[in-house]
């Protein structure tokens, strides 16, 4: 079996078959990495210790590579400095041609999208011990159809956790359980249809796949200016036949910035007024570290606004397990929306769940990351006041990426740089509402996405496309 490893901002192709072994297999991905130019000569390296982590094999496997292949002149080790590509190991001309030329379906050299976790970071052990203790007291009747809201063991800790952690109003009875955020605003699109709603008003930056799961349901939508004080929400009372809105209030995405309290009140004040609903979307909400992340705008009225979460963000955005809080009255239609026949997330997934945040270990986990991005925003805050001293870091430090202001008219050029060096990021031009006014040039920085051995050798490469004057 080959099996395809992304670490350090490289492709490692390891053939674990055969009498090779691990070693052998590991010393020809690392020469073969380095004949095709994906590793530098001067590259750093990741420890031995770090690499072995990310390759799930023993650290003396590693440590053994890595020796003999400074042995073989293919790395350099020194005391202080760590192990290298060695400069003499160039990369034939024949393979930087192909390095350089990218095809559409290739995969970076280094990843700072945003969207994703770190996600070598989730927890197998402490997951496997909480599925173990959910399915050995999971009841009969937990591997039936059961209620379309999910499960209620899942749905009893959330409104505690919530409540707890987020300042959410939450009963069990008005928890329901989906397969992450797409699909409780696909279920939302539905019920506000159903209810003769035309328009839900969107930031002016945001995810185009909500945009086009809101149209799919057949509804318009008028676009709220964002800026540094987050969305124009004084301007809702002017979008006559919007029937809802959808905000990212704790920290906006893409833009980084917080709702202002007057603009919270001033939505709800719209939502009370008009009999309009809220939607916020709570995606990093958990994740602020410069002071105690702001309650959620659902604990101001929890008639009037929709709160929905995801273990997206926390855990990782493969276990398609999300919720949504309801006001009392909605409970019935978004229950019959789902439908009896949309089991949309395991059961055995939500009983492993609820262990998870009951026993602990979900605030274990998020306290734990929590130190971890915040970590790698400082890093990027100094690499940029060293490297790029132009450049400057704005939104509030939160959540798992960054926005970085670039001089005006420079965001397609340090795109088109990054592209050359193999770096996948975006501007945030991407995430532009069709209707919105032109805006700044920016680079919006995923930095919760790389491993930690890889994680340098990306900011390493961003730091060498952004304009330094």
């Amino acid at each position: 079996m080959t099996d395809s490893w992304a670490t350090f901002g490289a492709d490692l192709h390891l053939d674990t078959t055969g009498s090779t072994g691990l070693r052998a297999g590991l010393m020809d991905a690392l020469r073969e990495a380095v004949r095709t130019g994906r590793l530098a000569p001067g590259t750093r390296l990741p420890s031995s210790r770090g690499l072995a982590a990310d390759l799930g094999m023993a650290r003396n496997t590693v440590a053994d590579a890595y020796a003999e292949l400074v042995a073989e002149g293919w790395l350099t080790a020194r005391q202080g400095s760590g192990t290298r590509v060695a400069r003499r190991a160039e990369p034939r001309p024949s393979a930087v041609r192909v390095t350089r030329t990218r095809t559409p379906g290739s995969r970076p050299a280094h990843n700072l999208l945003g969207g994703s976790p770190d996600l070598s970071t989730f927890p197998r052990a402490e997951w496997l011990r909480a599925a173990r203790r959910a399915l050995t007291a999971a009841p009969h009747d937990a591997f039936g159809y059961g209620d379309p809201r999910g499960r209620v063991e899942l749905r009893t800790v959330l409104a505690d956790y919530l409540a707890r952690a987020r300042g959410v109003h939450a009963d069990p009875e008005r928890i329901m359980i989906c397969a992450g955020f797409a699909h409780a605003l696909k279920l939302m699109g539905t019920v506000l249809r159903g209810r003769r709603v035309r328009e839900v008003a969107v930031e002016s930056y945001g995810l185009d796949i909500h945009y086009d799961l809101l149209r799919e349901a057949g509804l318009r939508l008028p676009c709220l200016p964002v800026d540094d004080l987050g969305a124009r929400t004084d301007e809702l009372a002017g979008l006559r036949g919007v029937g809802a809105v959808l905000m990212t209030p704790a920290h906006q995405f893409p833009t980084g910035v917080p709702l202002h309290p007057d603009r919270r009140a001033a939505a709800v004040d719209w939502a009370r007024a008009t009999g309009g609903l809220i939607l916020e979307d709570d995606y990093d909400g958990e994740f602020r570290y410069d002071r105690q992340p702001v309650g959620a705008l659902q604990g101001l009225d929890p008639d009037r606004v929709v709160h929905l979460g995801t273990t997206s963000k926390s855990l990782a955005p493969g276990l398609r397990l999300g919720w949504m809080v309801l006001p009392e009255n909605l409970v019935g239609e978004v229950s019959e929306a789902k439908g009896v026949s949309d089991w949309s997330s395991s059961a055995l997934d939500q009983l492993t769940l609820a262990e998870f945040i009951g026993s602990g270990a979900y605030d274990r986990h998020v306290r734990s990351m929590r130190l971890r991005y915040r970590r790698r925003r400082d890093q990027l805050v100094e690499a940029l006041a060293e490297r790029a001293p132009e450049v400057r870091i704005s939104g509030i430090a939160a959540g798992l990426h960054a926005v970085l202001e670039l001089p005006e008219g420079s965001e397609p050029s340090v795109l088109r740089a990054a592209a050359w060096q193999g770096l996948a990021l975006e501007g945030i031009s991407r995430f532009r509402h069709p209707d919105a006014a032109p805006g700044r040039d920016a680079l919006v920085i995923g930095y919760g996405t790389p491993t930690d051995s890889a994680w340098a050798g990306a900011l390493d490469a961003l730091c060498r496309v952004l304009p330094t004057r």
